[in-house]
């Protein structure tokens, strides 16, 4: 069973400069032309940085995280580059609300993460993105727990389709969404492919649960969700994977971070990632 890592930033957390990024990555910056999509990105790209540099117990100074790139892939998803080398790491990015979250985990991991706000859906939505097992899930569970419901369905389609690298180029139709019973913590798609529960808000809160999706063409990803207040996260992998381990520890939010601090926050991290 695999471990995967994660962070999140917000703004607040962001380097007041942008010395942090490479060459082409400014350049990429500078061809946004929205005051919104360059945020999203400029936070995005500082949360990779900061989660693949506390995963391989690198430098955060500001100089050390300019030579951590960010780079698309073809497929749209992100690869990270060390001086300009590819880098044993797997990443996936999603923004939300101002927040940023990243997950990271071994290159031979292809993973999906998501970050949602739980907010009431259209039925129309339902209809247009959700197997007709889904919809019926749905329209069963009670009408206060629906946007929880329809959220945590709809952002672990979004990480699975991250982790098959294809994103919402594919019909989100064409992958369906198991959850666990949170509480007994088992996965009950293993043994019964068409029971997707309802979660439980008041168990579930702040807590991994696993959920499973099963695409048409028969492959099968696992994962886990969790939320926290209004915020749901996802997390899925193409293969088993462990509860989700923060790398949330601290945060170099200046040029001047020291190297005293730099220690500091990999002795933090080092207690939360087990190598």
């Amino acid at each position: 069973m695999k471990n995967i890592y994660w962070l999140e930033q917000t703004a607040k957390d962001l380097a007041t400069d942008i010395d942090w990024l490479s060459a082409s990555e400014a350049a990429d910056l500078e061809r946004l032309r929205f005051a919104k999509r360059r945020a999203d990105w400029l936070l995005g790209r500082w949360t990779a940085k900061l989660a693949v540099a506390f995963y391989l117990n690198l430098p955060v100074d500001i100089q050390s995280l300019a030579n951590v790139e960010i780079r698309a892939a073809t497929s749209g998803a992100p690869e990270v580059y060390l001086s300009s080398r590819p880098a044993p790491v797997s990443i996936s990015l999603s923004h939300c609300a101002g927040t940023a979250l990243c997950a990271v985990a071994a290159a031979d991991t292809n993973l999906g993460c998501d970050l949602e706000l739980a907010e009431a859906r259209s039925s129309a939505f339902v209809t247009d993105y959700f197997t007709a097992e889904e919809q019926s899930v749905i329209a069963r569970a009670p009408t206060a727990e629906q946007p929880l419901l329809i959220t945590v369905l709809w952002s672990a389609k979004e990480s699975a389709l991250k982790a098959m690298h294809t994103g919402l180029r594919l019909d989100t139709r064409s992958v369906r969404v198991s959850l666990s019973n949170p509480a007994d913590g088992t996965n009950k798609s293993d043994k019964q492919s068409q029971d997707i529960r309802e979660p439980d808000p008041v168990i579930a809160r702040d807590e991994w649960i696993p959920l499973q999706v099963r695409s048409t063409a028969g492959q099968v990803l696992y994962g886990w969700w969790q939320h926290d207040g209004p915020i749901v996260r996802t997390v899925v992998a193409d293969s088993r994977i462990a509860p989700p381990i923060s790398l949330a520890c601290g945060s170099p939010a200046t040029s001047s971070y020291s190297t005293a601090d730099n220690a500091a926050l990999r002795s933090c991290c080092s207690l939360a990632k087990v190598t």
